[in-house]
This record gives C-alpha cells, structure tokens and sequence, in this order.
C-alpha cells in the first residue's frame, strides 16, 4: 500500500489547477492598475507599454506569473506582485485573462 501511495502522490501533484475567472475578481484590482489601462506605458525600471492581458492563452499567462514569482523574469514590481499569489490565485487570473476579448483590456 505504501508503494502505491509513493508512486500516486507525485502524479497526484502534477495535476494542473483549474483556474475560476469568478474568484479572480477578487483579485485583479492589482492587475489593473496598470494592464487596464489602454495604451498604459510605465518607466520603472525602462520605458516600455504595459502588455494587454485579454485573449493570451491560460498557459502563457500562468507560465508569465509563475517566472515572476521565481524570479526568472526580471521586472521587480511583477516580481513583487507574483510574490504574493497563490497558485490558485495564478490559475484563477490566467483563466479570467484568457476568457476576456483578444486585444482588449479587461
């Protein structure tokens, strides 16, 4: 019974997290702030455009915010926003993002 229960438990974590674009509601006031804004562009730490986050795939957003909170991407006030996420939190903004219009703010 242990031997089943060692090999099931690694399977067991690997299953992906099913994101509710309800419960991310909760949570995107911080996305907000700058991916709501059409046309936002920030100058810490470069100049750049703030990225649209509607219609990207659940995938890429996940992957995005999970390199963030590991610090495998680089800009510090995602860093820091990722830092505070749960996977679930993660999983449930990558499937509100993705459910919202391509090309739009959401």
């Amino acid at each position: 019974m242990a031997g089943l229960l060692a090999v099931a438990a690694p399977a067991l974590a690997q299953q992906p997290l099913v994101g509710d674009p309800k419960e991310a509601h909760k949570k995107i006031a911080m996305c907000e702030g700058c991916h709501g804004i059409p046309g936002y562009r920030t100058a810490y730490p470069d100049v750049y455009s703030v990225p649209k986050l509607g219609g990207q795939s659940t995938i890429y957003l996940s992957n995005a915010l999970h390199a963030y909170k590991a610090k495998q991407r680089s800009h510090p006030s995602m860093r820091g926003i990722a830092a505070s996420l749960s996977d679930q939190d993660i999983a449930d903004l990558a499937a509100y993002y993705s459910a919202s219009p391509a090309g739009g703010h959401k």
